[in-house]
């Protein structure tokens, strides 16, 4: 008789899941992803319209295989914007192995794959850090990158709970995102906007950015001029230049930042160079990390154990 798949919630999930270890793990998806070793179609998201939320399926099989099915609701205020479920399969025949909360997952390795991005990326004389965004990927992001970069200041702006973000982060609050912006070594656009939060005008020299949002063709969070001036840099292409509004602007070479993890592209080549990171979420990325749940899960102490 087939065992029953394992069941996680978020707050399992949560004491299984170290960002210690999703960093290095979400390194190798993305060097696999893009030395062909990863199958992953292009997510199908549906559109719903009377709510005005979106369900994507999101399959991927490399070192694992499994999918994620998320939702999408940018208006909500009292729920989380994102949920999900992760269901994983063993490869070598299809049996169902684990199906955990993905809500936390997709926080985490969101900001995870910004960290591998901003070690490979940022100059390493780093100070200042920069937040556009208080919610929850501007939380992830400050664990994240403070794991791979020091900073001696981080500043938040966001059009809302910025102050309390920073009270509770003891960070600053700045009173523009042009403020925030100007001199920073690195950016974090972390924010639900649909139009250009981030002016290419405002970059200093040498600066690394991390775009996390406007995940729609028709969405936007960095003017022309950011992209103009940055060497861009992308999870995959196929699914940055068909889902983001960004990345359809730039029309310019991407390079895969898995391409560097693997030594077949440069990344930073000078302190002056602009370089941008643009996230749109990958799939293996999501399995990856709920691999590292599920074996996590495995080596956990059961309860009335010894």
């Amino acid at each position: 008789m087939e065992a029953a798949p394992i069941m996680l919630n978020e707050e399992e999930v949560r004491k299984r899941l170290r960002m210690e270890d999703l960093i290095p793990a979400i390194a190798d998806a993305l060097r696999d992803l893009s030395t062909g070793t990863v199958l992953q179609p292009l997510r199908t998201v549906l559109s719903i319209s009377p709510h005005n939320g979106f369900l994507g399926v999101m399959p991927a099989s490399g070192r694992a295989l499994g999918a994620k099915l998320v939702t999408f609701y940018p208006q909500n205020k009292e729920v989380p914007t994102h949920h999900a479920m992760i269901l994983l399969f063993r490869p070598e025949t299809g049996e169902p192995l684990a199906v955990m909360d993905g809500r936390l997952i997709t926080e985490m390795r969101t900001a995870a794959a910004s960290a591998v991005a901003t070690n490979l990326l940022a100059r390493a004389d780093t100070k200042t850090l920069t937040i556009l965004g208080s919610g929850v990927q501007a939380r992830s992001h400050l664990e994240a990158l403070r794991l791979v970069r020091s900073f001696g200041e981080v500043k938040v702006w966001s059009p809302r709970n910025a102050g309390r973000f920073a009270q509770e982060f003891n960070v600053h609050v700045a009173r523009s995102a042009e403020e925030a912006v100007r001199e920073a070594d690195i950016i974090v656009v972390a924010t639900s906007a649909i139009t250009p939060i981030l002016r290419g005008e405002w970059l200093a020299p040498g600066v690394h950015v991390n775009a996390v949002g406007a995940t729609r063709p028709n969405w936007r969070e960095l003017d022309d001029e950011v992209l103009h001036r940055s060497t861009i840099y992308v999870e995959s292409r196929e699914p940055a230049l068909k889902e983001s509004g960004d990345i359809i602007a730039a029309d310019k070479e991407l390079i895969e930042i898995g391409e560097v993890i693997a030594g077949r592209r440069s990344g930073r080549k000078s302190t002056d160079q602009i370089t941008l990171f643009k996230s749109v979420g990958v799939a293996v990325e999501d399995i990856a990390t709920a691999e590292l749940v599920l074996k996590a899960n495995a080596s956990a102490p059961r309860a009335g154990g010894n």
